[in-house]
């Protein structure tokens, strides 16, 4: 009888697995259909794409790798500047972010000093506030430092995101406090025990922002446009953009760069895959 049951059991398991399985393929099959007709449309000539649009009727003898060739050559290569700019900032803005973020959150979470809950209040106002609200004053004031068109003037007002504050303080509040306290006991300094001791179990966090701000970086278009003046100095999504205009659209660039701006977001998110596991299972042994 107990046989039949866990056999019964195990049957419905089964097919509970196989048909989220297919749920979940039919979701992301229906998700990435976009970017193939993207993919796709990158080997085409882009006349052919205004002239048929986009269909499922595949002619392999118009395909080549002429789009991405123009990536290289076409307008002096302004399309290697702009990818290059985006990383650029991309680096400051991820690097510095995780650094002063995750610094702000845990104190916010793990000590208590007068006027901690204000701060966190405040923390949730900026979250509030649209990026149009703050443009004529943020500009103001990079214009009065003088880094009008300049990767910083890009960077700086940016550099202790809300968002990253908020996740960080969320996330160390789970983390036991004994630790803070066995570090103390064992001589160790307050940036020590941040350091040696809670930054490893906060890996997990580390990884998920490592994406999150990533991605708001790499697509981020209105403060960048407003900041930077010249081509050489664009960033990728105002450089594709440029590409749109009422006299003409240049689908042949337009495409094949579109193409590539999404293996850097995808490349990050590959390699902090795993730290959700790896990254815990790492940090709870070193502490």
């Amino acid at each position: 009888m107990q046989t039949k049951r866990k056999m019964s059991q195990s049957a419905s398991k089964l097919t509970s697995s196989i048909f989220s399985t297919l749920l979940l393929g039919v979701f992301a099959l229906w998700a990435l259909t976009p970017f193939f007709f993207l993919l796709i449309s990158s080997f085409k000539p882009g006349q052919e794409m205004i002239r048929n649009g986009l269909q499922f009727k595949f002619d392999f003898s118009n395909y080549s790798l002429v789009n991405y060739a123009l990536l290289y050559t076409e307008r002096e290569g302004l399309y290697l500047r702009w990818y290059l700019n985006s990383f650029i900032i991309l680096a400051i803005q991820v690097v510095s972010g995780l650094f002063f973020s995750s610094l702000v959150g845990y104190a916010l979470g793990k000590y208590r000093f007068k006027g901690r809950n204000f701060l966190f209040i405040l923390v949730l106002v900026v979250m509030m506030i649209p990026i149009e609200i703050l443009i004529l004053p943020l500009y103001k004031q990079m214009d009065a430092f003088r880094l009008i068109n300049s990767y910083w003037g890009v960077v700086l007002p940016f550099v202790v995101p809300a968002t990253g504050v908020f996740f960080f303080r969320q996330y160390t509040m789970g983390l036991p406090s004994e630790l803070m306290e066995s570090g103390r006991l064992d001589g160790c300094t307050e940036y020590g025990i941040y350091f040696r001791i809670m930054m490893p179990l906060m890996l997990p966090a580390f990884g998920a922002m490592t994406i999150l701000l990533a991605m708001g970086s790499w697509n981020s278009m209105v403060w960048p446009m407003i900041v930077l003046r010249t081509s050489e100095m664009q960033t990728l999504p105002i450089g594709l953009q440029s590409l749109l205009t009422p006299y003409g659209n240049n689908y042949d660039l337009l495409l094949s760069g579109a193409v590539m701006s999404v293996l850097p977001i995808m490349v990050i998110f590959l390699l902090n895959q795993k730290s959700f596991i790896s990254g815990m299972t790492a940090g709870s042994i070193k502490g």
